[in-house]
């Protein structure tokens, strides 16, 4: 069996490879709105994907966290522009107190990958 860990450090690695599959770390972005935070999210997402061998073309899932559900609206509203026609993932969003006050959204996924 072969695992692959990308960019590891002591408390997580950024990607872990595995039978064809890509688990990124979840992801959060800078910018003082949720539309900003989602877009720069979502910009790491794809560098990742792209790291691991994949796109977002090949997402599985993807787990969404929002500080607050009236932001709801305004994160989908990016990820509808930015998940490409024909190919949304099976996703969850739920509402979470993230790791700083400041963060609005995390993004989590899991996507297809070569090897």
């Amino acid at each position: 069996m072969t695992i692959t860990r990308i960019d590891t450090g002591t408390r997580m690695s950024k990607i872990v490879k595995h039978n064809g599959t890509a688990y990124l770390c979840g992801q959060v972005g800078d910018g003082a709105t949720v539309a900003e935070q989602t877009r720069d999210c979502l910009s790491r997402v794809e560098a990742l994907l792209d790291n691991a061998g994949s796109s977002k073309e090949q997402i599985l899932q993807a787990i969404i966290w929002v500080a607050d559900m009236a932001d709801f609206a305004e994160m989908n509203e990016v990820w509808d522009a930015w998940v490409p026609a024909g190919a949304a993932p099976a996703r969850a969003c739920g509402e979470a107190k993230l790791a700083r006050p400041d963060l609005k959204v995390e993004i989590i996924v899991t996507a297809a990958c070569a090897g």
